[in-house]
């Protein structure tokens, strides 16, 4: 279990792709198999049950982003390349439109 968003931020910074959600999350594990589908290996990262997702977002994003607190943030939070990608939601619609291999290629998670 993750203890720290620094130790969130960390992972995110150094894997190309991480699946951050609550432990036993079905839909973690869903984002998990898709991308394991596509030929990638996301680091996963389990949050306390008590975890806001939103927060957690917000308290990752880069220094030059002033957004405001995003709140219909829901875990799973799929990261690629260092950046949010979204919820599971987002992971399926970029994989339906084609979208997904190109951005995994260009984040360095898939090599071919």
């Amino acid at each position: 279990m993750v203890s720290s968003t620094n130790e969130v931020r960390r992972t995110v910074q150094e894997r190309p792709v991480v699946v951050v959600g609550r432990p036993e999350c079905c839909l973690a594990v869903v984002a998990r198999h898709l991308l394991l589908r596509q030929g990638v290996n996301p680091a996963v990262l389990e949050v306390s049950y008590d975890a806001d997702p939103a927060a957690l977002v917000y308290a990752l994003r880069s220094k030059d982003d002033n957004t405001k607190l995003v709140t219909d943030v829901a875990f799973p939070v799929v990261f690629v390349g260092g950046r949010l990608l979204g919820g599971l939601d987002r992971l399926i619609t970029m994989h339906i439109a084609e979208e997904l291999v190109p951005l995994l290629r260009q984040a360095g998670a898939l090599w071919l």
